[in-house]
């Protein structure tokens, strides 16, 4: 991927000609370019010549890659070791909001994602050419060494950057090395599917070590099962499997978009029974493809439709046609949670209307497959852990299926499928010694692409539900000063806090256990469904946002997505009790004890769940209680608290709360400038 379209020190890009450097961005650009475009560029080069003709050192770089938005800065400035982002509004007379939340972005990805400027100072500018500014801006930065946005215009740059550089005292950035430095981007799912269905390669938006060559590595794997299957005329199924944080989704998202956009015959489809994650996906997608191709949005969510669907949905219509499937490829994300017998069938005699129907749901899925006359592949895409619905199957029932009915079709397996975190049954591991299986290394990701603030996050986690706190806060301490998480026992502070910490557009928000009922009096009700699309994807206008901190999401509605910033709302479902953890339900008007282990490990996923949906930090609000409520006095809350300290994590002291996230300085830059 070209990093910039045109690079050059400083004093070469002055030299040169305008319409050779024009020349350059309109050969890297690629595609078909708009006379607004070329005119756009122009004037920036122009305005740049005359602001930047002053400065004796220096390197520039046009329309900057930024991988993980899939977008491109206008403009980077290195100078004596502060990194400038350039963002042009030619001819605008106001700073609008978006423009400032984009330039703040672009400073934070390469801060975060960009090896080479993770220890300079980054300074992000919105140059709106015809906006009243009196005087010179104040230029403030963040612990990290990030800017706010500065609001200026354009005769105004060389005196903001005099100003950074007597600020500063870092040495002169080398320029080949800041570029050879490597990007490593951990892009949400949400923007990872963005990026693909715009026909960006995974290796561009995906961290550029091993992770990205794993997902390369098991991309062409089941790209070459497929290309085998066609070619003569074989039914296959895939079973994938990868560490926890390793982008199974992704990797199921790239397969299927890669597949449609180069074998149009095919009809790939990505399927999954998170119906949250499917609503977001295809809202995120249907957005984006109205905006860029300036179709309506019915016509955008006809397209997407076809390419992401519910599982539910897919089966459903199976049963009304029955006919082979367009589908060739089918990718199923979470294939272990797909219903058992009993689940599928008692759900489609009573719901459906279906009285015949008797089986499991990874046969009923195998054998609509099965309908096509000559080839297609099914992608089981394997995780484990996180389990919070009943009747899910496991992979036992996909064995049995094809153990069962389907002898004929070729089994490819991860070879770290047989271990105990993906098979826990004695019928799993008897038909994976039986069944004919080729057993593959590529088929398993073992990298983990996990939050880069948070690698050690999962496991912090996993001690806590499972009530290790020596071990939590041995795990914590590895992490405390990159993923930040707070304890309160005030819901408001709690808001402040997370309001004080995003920056740009990252987005935060509440979150809660599905069964946190006592949470109400408090003002979160769990029962009161949120629109996920709408939580997810809506901006900090919308009171039905995350942004607001008044609607909270389950982990139904969060399970396979991220925010930056969480507030996990903790209530006496789970409770601490001295050595171990309680479970309960509240029912009518009392908490009744979960006694089912089944129902426990439900309970504990959830919360497994919920306390891994952050990106870059979190806190974690647990009530007081009530003395004056019997189904919430202090001692359900209390041991709770008590026990999250012991984890290491600490109170949110009225001056952490009080404290601004700009009156810090980054090392070797006074504040102030």
């Amino acid at each position: 991927m070209q990093v910039a379209y045109y690079d050059a020190p400083i004093g070469a890009f002055l030299e040169a000609d305008e319409s050779s450097i024009l020349g350059t961005l309109v050969q890297h650009h690629g595609f078909a370019l708009e006379h607004q475009q070329r005119g756009a560029w122009l004037g920036q080069i122009r305005l740049l010549k005359s602001a930047v003709s002053a400065l004796e050192r220096g390197h520039i770089l046009f329309e900057f890659a930024i991988p993980r938005m899939g977008k491109r800065a206008d403009v980077v400035l290195l100078v004596d070791g502060t990194v400038y982002v350039l963002e042009f509004k030619v001819g605008a007379r106001s700073f609008d909001r978006s423009a400032i939340e984009q330039v703040h972005d672009y400073a934070l990805d390469l801060k975060n994602f960009h090896k080479g400027s993770h220890e300079l100072p980054i300074v992000p500018v919105l140059l709106a050419t015809e906006a009243a500014v009196v005087g010179l801006p104040e230029v403030r930065f963040a612990p990290d060494g990030i800017a706010e946005p500065v609001l200026a215009r354009m005769e105004q740059l060389p005196a903001l950057i005099d100003r950074c550089a007597g600020a500063t005292a870092l040495e002169l950035i080398d320029v080949e090395k800041w570029l050879r430095s490597g990007y490593q981007p951990t892009p949400t799912i949400v923007e990872a599917a963005r990026a693909l269905y715009q026909n960006h390669a995974v290796e561009e938006i995906a961290r550029s070590d091993a992770s990205a060559q794993n997902l390369s590595q098991t991309t062409d794997c089941i790209s070459a099962i497929i290309d085998r299957s066609k070619t003569e005329a074989r039914k296959s199924i895939c079973f994938v499997t990868g560490v926890p944080g390793a982008g199974k989704t992704l990797a199921g998202l790239n397969i299927a978009t890669k597949r449609a956009q180069e074998h149009s015959d095919e009809h790939a489809v990505f399927l999954s029974g998170n119906g949250p994650l499917v609503t977001v996906l295809r809202e995120a997608l249907a957005r984006d493809e109205a905006a860029r191709e300036g179709t309506t949005k019915t016509n955008a969510d006809r397209k997407v439709s076809s390419f992401i669907q519910n599982i539910h949905h897919f089966r459903d219509e199976a049963l009304n046609n029955t006919g082979a499937p367009t589908e060739k490829v089918a990718v199923f994300d979470e294939a272990q949670r797909a219903w058992t017998r009993d689940q599928a069938s008692r759900f489609m005699q009573t719901k459906r209307g279906h009285p015949g129907f008797d089986m499991s749901e990874p046969e009923f899925l195998i054998s609509v497959m099965d309908r096509h006359k000559d080839w297609c592949v099914v992608v089981c895409l394997i995780g484990g852990g996180q389990e919070i619905n009943t009747g899910e199957a496991g992979l036992g029932e996909w064995l049995s299926a094809l153990d069962d009915r389907f002898r004929d079709w070729d089994i490819y397996i991860s070879d770290r499928l047989e271990d105990g975190d993906y098979v826990t049954d004695e019928t799993s591991v008897r038909l994976l010694g039986e069944l004919p299986v080729h057993r593959s290394t590529e088929l398993h990701l073992s990298v983990s692409m996990r939050s880069f603030r948070a690698e050690a996050l999962s496991s912090f986690i996993g001690h806590i539900v499972d009530s290790r706190p020596n071990a939590a806060r041995d795990v914590y301490r590895q992490v405390e000063d990159r993923y930040p998480i707070w304890l309160t026992r005030d819901l408001n502070a709690a808001r402040h806090w997370l309001r004080s910490v995003a920056r740009g557009s990252e987005r935060f928000g509440l979150i809660a256990s599905s069964g946190a009922y006592r949470l109400r009096p408090e003002g979160l009700h769990v029962k009161a469904k949120v629109d996920a699309a709408t939580w997810f994807l809506n901006d900090r206008t919308d009171v039905r946002s995350s942004f607001y901190l008044e609607e909270v999401a389950t982990e139904f509605d969060v399970q396979g997505l991220e925010l930056d910033w969480v507030g996990v709302c903790w209530d006496a479902d789970l409770r601490h009790q001295g050595s171990g953890w309680g479970f309960y339900n509240f029912r009518g008007t009392t908490w009744q004890r979960v006694n089912q282990a089944e129902r426990q490990l439900y309970l504990k996923n959830a919360y497994r769940v919920i306390l891994t949906r952050a990106r870059q930090g979190m806190i974690i609000f647990v009530p007081e209680g009530d003395a004056s409520d019997p189904t919430r006095p202090p001692s359900y809350y209390d041991e709770t608290y008590a026990f999250l300290k012991a984890c290491g994590l600490k109170d949110l002291a009225a001056k952490e709360i009080d404290t601004g996230t700009l009156t810090a300085v980054p090392r070797r830059v006074r504040a102030g400038v």
